[in-house]
């Protein structure tokens, strides 16, 4: 994968960083987006698992919503170890000690796709983690009550931990994939996850309320026909999510592209059956949804929301290597913003090596609805220069950045209605992976973005996990 200078991390590179000069607009001698500085990069593990699968790592897929999240003034991560043991660490912010549990669950595959997520019930005070798992029952686990609402009062040991079992307490969800939470306005848990398999699947819901998880049920369809450009009909799809997030007023957004069963749409075997962006919303908790235009789009354990134009807010024809599972965000105001990745027009009307062309090719635009309920789109001038996702977040005051892979960090003034995108954060010295997960909860409540990265590394060699802590804004 190309990508900037992956140099190893040297004390020397980490004590001069810590002073970050950020990073002029090009051509204009006076930075432009609103700036990123490095606070602190702190160490989690020096031997994190380490190997390479669907382009991406195992412990840093940046859609898994969260992989290190905040609480009550502390802050949450998880990962697997050389020993493929998962982990779920904690330290007080903004600068403790880390403290490390061992769940007693080894990693059972070498896939990518088996992350670990966390989430947070804040009515009984647990963490829950839900990891290993593709297309087969999850693995889950959740602590005791109280022990992320009264975090300094309770020690961290695996004695806090009930155990591992293979269904959400007892509610059977089959084989699944990309599980995910999220909270609710009311602080309940909400867990969002695929069952079926890429290109013949459904999103479904289930909810933690009162100490209990209850199945609410499919809400996107497998099938219906879709046409392609050059006239051959796929019938099965799945919907893969740029994110759930709740956001003014309690509407729950949901941006995606769909993924077609039938490779036939394709011009060429080497590219990715992704097409379109879509949006859908809920205004009552994900029971019912709605298209862009406000008109019945599905129901979940009902008629579930099916492949529509009417759905689509971006279109585009599968062979650009259009990314799933990118990123979306909510402003203040209540609009959402997601970030797309593919390779323009202007290069090729064909991708032969998704991989390959993304890399060479690819460009991030930002996708966003204006307050007046159009939606409008914007190519991002720095190219991502990687196969992998980039994430996009808000500070509070409605400035947008993208945290695209290798930990580069790109900006957009809320002023400028987000059109003065300048790379602001690239730290080489860093030497991270491709993709990074960020703390979004932190960034609300502090002001302070951090980033698990892991670094590169070689074959299977363990490799140091790390987070670093950014002032935005």
């Amino acid at each position: 994968m190309a990508g900037p200078d992956m140099r190893p991390l040297t004390l020397l590179a980490v004590a001069l960083t810590l002073l970050l000069t950020p990073v002029p607009a090009a051509g204009s001698g006076v930075l432009a987006g609103p700036p990123a500085t490095l606070l602190a990069d702190t160490q989690l593990d020096p031997t994190a698992l380490y190997f390479v699968s669907f382009d991406g790592l195992v412990n840093n897929e940046s859609f898994q919503q969260d992989a290190i999240v905040s609480f009550a003034g502390y802050q949450y991560a998880a990962w697997y170890t050389a020993n493929r043991n998962a982990v779920v660490a904690r330290r007080a912010l903004p600068s403790g000690a880390w403290e490390r549990v061992v769940l007693p669950h080894p990693l059972s595959t070498n896939d990518s796709h088996n992350v670990i997520s966390l989430g947070i019930s804040p009515s009984d005070g647990r963490l829950h983690v839900a990891m290993d798992t593709h297309n087969t029952p999850v693995f889950y686990v959740r602590s005791e009550a109280g022990l992320v609402s009264a975090p300094a009062s309770r020690t961290w040991t695996a004695a806090r931990f009930g155990a591992v079992q293979r269904n959400l307490d007892g509610v059977d969800l089959g084989g699944i994939s990309y599980p995910q939470f999220v909270r609710t306005p009311e602080n309940r848990l909400q867990l969002s996850y695929r069952t079926g398999g890429s290109g013949n699947g459904t999103n479904e819901l289930a909810e933690y309320d009162g100490g209990t998880w209850r199945k609410l049920g499919r809400w996107s369809s497998a099938t219906g026909s879709w046409r392609a450009p050059n006239g051959v009909t796929s019938t099965t799809r799945n919907m893969y999510l740029h994110g759930l997030t709740y956001g003014p007023g309690g509407r729950l957004h949901a941006a995606f592209t769909w993924r077609e069963g039938n490779t036939g749409v394709l011009c060429n075997a080497g590219g990715l059956t992704n097409h379109d962006t879509g949006y859908v919303y809920s205004d009552d908790r994900g029971r019912t949804w709605r298209t862009p235009a406000g008109q019945p789009a599905g129901t979940t354990g009902g008629a579930a929301v099916a492949v529509s134009a009417g759905l689509v807010v971006d279109p585009l024809d599968p062979n650009h290597g259009l990314m799933n599972q990118e990123s979306q965000a909510v402003d203040s105001a209540g609009n959402p913003h997601v970030v797309i990745s593919y390779v323009p027009g202007r290069f090729t009307q064909c991708v032969t090596g998704y991989a390959a062309d993304r890399t060479r090719w690819g460009r991030a635009f930002h996708v966003f609805r204006t307050a007046a309920g159009s939606w409008t789109k914007l190519e991002v001038p720095v190219a991502p220069n990687a196969t992998g996702r980039t994430r996009i977040v808000f500070d509070r005051n409605d400035n947008a950045y993208l945290i695209m892979p290798f930990g580069r960090i790109v900006s957009a003034s809320r002023a400028s209605n987000w059109t003065d995108w300048t790379l602001v954060f690239d730290r080489p010295g860093m030497n991270a992976f491709g993709e990074v997960d960020v703390d979004a909860s932190r960034l609300a409540s502090e002001g302070v973005l951090s980033v698990l990265y892991q670094q590169r590394s070689s074959g299977t060699t363990p490799s140091p996990i790390r987070v670093a802590d950014i002032r935005l804004g």
